[in-house]
């Protein structure tokens, strides 16, 4: 029999919070009643920097059941921060690592059958959804059109997959070799090469509470994702540049041809149009040059991911 560690980070989750621990409580005893995990499998709650009673919650769970763990950020260090934070610890003495969110959108039951994966022999069991009828249509959309862009540039991820999984405790130490400050986990997670699995599972819609997750946040995530994992936009940029200047050949040519035949050359609307195309264009691309080199800055400086205020063990 095997420990299990269910990391769950959680933000603001006052509400949904006792739910989520009764339930996974419930899951995880048993499994241990079944004889598939050791009596020491334990829940570990990471607070990334909540601003409502998500920590008090959590301390109070900590006195009742002896299977609760918890971390408290100093500070809000986002989400990907806090699962590596809750992977590191719990690596240190659990043989099995699950991660799951706090809304338990992502159906915890199938824990079981990510154990029954790893006894099989997976390293690492990814929870896809083959269902996602509880979110919004452009939430489903965005998603969807967000994985092939990324597969498009030769980032290969699984579509509809988050960060519902289950991971041995040497594909996690292996992962925490990654050390990069721009975390994209799921990108990471191929990159290990380790056997792997799926289980599939209908999302559902949130138990309480409002998504941490508003537009914002998704495109920035989405624009980590495609920045800290491929040079195609600079590429693009490389590609842009070349048929501009292959236009601007042709134009010069066009004109020069017209100049010579004496007709007269129309242009300057066709400047104006260029000028502030190409203008525009230029403008973009240093955005996206200057994206690169502040994500090599941050590199440089390594600072720590997270700052733990209080660990509950």
């Amino acid at each position: 029999m095997e420990k299990l560690t269910i990391v769950v980070p959680a933000f603001n989750e006052e509400e949904v919070l006792p739910t989520t621990i009764q339930i996974l409580s419930k899951i995880e005893n048993q499994l241990i009643e079944k004889k598939l995990l050791d009596r020491a499998s334990n829940i570990l709650i990471v607070d990334d920097g909540s601003v409502d009673r998500t920590w008090q919650i959590i301390e109070q769970e900590h006195q009742i059941r002896k299977n609760i763990a918890g971390i408290r950020f100093s500070r809000n260090f986002g989400h990907q921060n806090a699962l590596v934070a809750g992977m590191k610890a719990a690596s240190k003495t659990a043989k099995l690592i699950v991660t799951i969110d706090a809304d338990l959108q992502d159906d915890p039951h199938k824990i079981g059958d990510m154990i029954d994966k790893f006894f099989q022999g997976a390293d690492i069991v990814l929870g896809v959804r083959n269902n996602r009828s509880a979110d919004t249509w452009f939430k489903r959309s965005s998603a969807n059109c967000f994985y092939k862009f990324l597969n498009l540039i030769g980032v290969k991820l699984v579509p509809n997959h988050a960060d519902f999984r289950l991971m041995s405790q040497r594909a996690v130490q292996t992962f925490l070799q990654y050390r990069e400050r721009n975390l994209f986990i799921r990108g990471i997670i191929p990159l290990l090469g380790f056997k792997t699995a799926k289980v599939f599972y209908k999302r559902s819609p949130r138990l309480a509470g409002k998504s941490k997750y508003p537009l914002k946040k998704m495109l920035a995530f989405a624009w980590d994702g495609i920045t800290s994992f491929s040079v195609a936009p600079v590429r693009l940029i490389l590609i842009l540049g070349i048929l501009a200047s292959s236009w601007g050949i042709v134009m010069l040519s066009y004109s020069l041809i017209t100049k010579f035949l004496g007709l007269t050359v129309h242009g300057w609307s066709s400047l104006m149009i260029s000028i502030w195309i190409l203008g525009g264009l230029q403008m973009i691309s240093l955005g996206i040059i200057g994206e690169y080199i502040g994500k090599i800055t941050l590199e440089v400086k390594q600072r720590p991911r997270y700052i733990i205020q209080t660990y509950l063990k």
